[in-house]
């Protein structure tokens, strides 16, 4: 076989644009099946005005990173008008940016600079419920049991004496009760209101209409701005049973008091119209890049026959795949979740997605490092032991793993740093409600979130500008400065350079669009082919001898013509 030093094949890719070529594809429609597409936490990302907070100036001063990254499309969470009580996904104003962040105009300008460089944007919607600074909310809690106001919402009568007991008991996905009581105008102990995540984010009644007509404007003033797409905040909880019944045993499909009901594919078939209303009078200006308006669902099911409905022709376009991201390191388990996918996804003529990590959960580095290495929300502790060396090899190897499969994939911020989960916030700084509701067992999500080094300036690592005297607002590890971009942007064999070239060589046409299909490889190693391509990922604790081919990108270091444990490989193989 051929091997070709790892540095020797970056030297062809790693300082070309990969959108010399957007004027030839900007028109492709279907940009979506095989983007690479970056998440955005904001708060997180880069801090333009030295406040310690990240915001939209912080983005668009980094905008050309992003583009020698080599990446298709932005998702934003939510950069919105909230009180912040969950990271933002507390809506109270739609139509308004966060002052922390920035403003409306400063997003439309981000919307086009980036479109300019050929990259999209993706903006986030939480239909399921919204703050309780929202106006609706005020307006309720200002009206009458009974009153329109509140049939926005699910107001209910508690139970027992004086109806000091809550409605109901249904579980919630932070903990603690999922009904908050009001207090009424004299004073007195009033209605209680449904929430399935804290108190300060009520659940809409999606049998309302003005729920429904009020998130189909939101979705034009998006679109109307530039953005190429809809990201949908847990898209299976949205619509409840009106009765409200406590949840017990098994249900028929589409009949869980508030998950996956059927009644939910009418509000994306609604969505869906809207969207492609967009796509066919797209034409390219300075705000957008034509092809199709997309909608993408966050979709937690364990019935994949009830997942791919989400994905029918009408409805949304893509669907986070979130059975690989939870998967331990394991051959035999990314494989399942490899099989799974890409016949449910394929059944329907729907692309698969990839996802590694996001703002929920512990980072790859961190999470492959661990004897257990899957992930649950309800495993999260503290004090749990982890190899950040074999974590990082492992992460690396998973990246080209989720790279070479065909479809698309997301990129969290940082993965790209080979940044771990940062486990010693301290308790005083700790911000996210998944904690304090857990009555401090769960760490929460903030060690995901902790703001990205940028330089090698020892105060903020490059996060906020020099000199700046707010610090960021989670503290970053004082290692960090060695972890980032500055640090590792000249050197060819440091995570960031890695992913530059996955996603350079990514683009080309063999894995653009060759079809997959598996190779024969021992048990504990992961093997398939595209078109003239082969991708091997050794899970196991052996050397694996190489096959004929020319190395076209390794995750580590080769031995002696061997892939050694915990990488992965991409080579050109000869022809049949």
């Amino acid at each position: 076989m051929t091997l070709s030093p790892v540095r020797e094949a970056a030297a062809t890719t790693e300082r070309q644009s990969p959108h010399a070529a957007e004027a030839l594809t900007a028109g492709s429609r279907h940009w979506w099946r095989t983007a690479a597409i970056y998440q955005i936490y904001v708060r997180s990302f880069a801090d333009g005005n030295g406040d310690g907070v990240g915001d939209l100036a912080g983005v668009r001063a980094r905008l050309g990173y992003l583009r020698d990254l080599g990446v298709d499309a932005l998702w934003f969470t939510p950069w919105y008008r909230s009180p912040l009580a969950d990271g933002g996904y507390d809506v109270e104003d739609y139509r308004a940016i966060h002052p922390d962040f920035g403003d409306l105009a400063e997003a439309e300008a981000l919307i086009a600079e980036a479109a300019a460089l050929g990259i999209r944007t993706i903006v986030d919607i939480v239909p399921n419920h919204v703050s309780n600074q929202h106006r609706w909310f005020r307006e309720a809690l200002a009206s009458e049991p009974g009153s329109e106001a509140r049939a926005r919402f699910w107001f209910r009568d508690g139970l027992g004496p004086g109806g000091d007991l809550p409605p109901g008991n249904w579980p919630s996905s932070f903990s603690g009760s999922t009904w908050t009581r009001t207090t009424n105008p004299d004073g007195t102990p009033g209605q209680w209101y449904l929430h399935l995540f804290t108190p300060e984010q009520p659940d809409l009644n999606w049998d309302h209409p003005e729920v429904r007509q009020e998130h189909e404007d939101v979705l034009r003033f998006w679109f109307d701005r530039g953005v190429a797409g809809i990201r949908i905040d847990s898209a299976a909880l949205v619509v409840k049973d009106p009765e409200l019944p406590e949840i017990s045993g098994e249900y028929p499909p589409g009949q869980h008091p508030n998950l996956d009901r059927d009644a939910v594919h009418d509000i994306y078939r609604s969505w869906r119209a809207i969207a492609d209303s967009y796509t066919q009078r797209a034409t390219i200006d300075d705000a957008c890049l034509p092809g199709d308006r997309v909608l993408v669902g966050e979709v937690w099911l364990a019935d994949l026959d009830r997942f791919a409905l989400y994905l029918r022709p009408d409805e949304i376009h893509s669907a986070f795949n979130f059975d690989f991201m939870a998967r331990p390191w394991s051959a035999g388990e990314f494989r399942a979740a490899i099989e799974e996918t890409l016949a449910v996804y394929g059944a329907i003529g729907a692309p698969a997605s990839w996802v590694l990590s996001n703002h929920d959960v512990t980072r790859p580095v961190t999470r492959f490092g661990r004897e257990d290495s899957r992930f649950s929300f309800e495993t999260k502790r503290f004090g749990t032991s982890v190899d950040l060396v074999v974590g990082a090899q492992r992460a690396r190897a998973a990246a080209m793993l989720a790279a070479a499969l065909p479809g698309t994939l997301y990129i969290y911020q940082g993965d790209e740093l080979g940044l771990p989960e940062v486990e010693d916030i301290p308790l005083d700084r700790l911000q996210d409600p998944m904690h304090f509701r857990s009555g401090g067992v769960d760490p929460g999500r903030d060690g995901c979130r902790v703001p990205l080094p940028w330089t090698t300036d020892p105060e903020t690592a490059g996060f906020s500008p020099t000199g700046t005297t707010a610090r960021p607002w989670l503290p970053q590890p004082t290692d960090w400065a060695g972890r980032s971009v500055a640090a590792q942007q000249d050197d060819p064999d440091s995570t960031l350079s890695l992913y530059r070239r996955i996603l350079a060589l990514r683009r080309e046409d063999a894995w653009q669009h060759s079809e997959f299909a598996w190779a024969s490889a021992p048990d504990d190693v992961i093997a398939f082919r595209r078109g003239s391509l082969l991708h091997l990922t050794n899970c196991g604790s052996a050397a694996l001898p190489l096959p004929d081919g020319t190395v076209l990108l390794a995750s580590g270091p080769l031995t002696d013509d061997s892939l050694p444990a915990n990488t992965s490989i991409w080579l050109a193989i000869p022809s049949d």
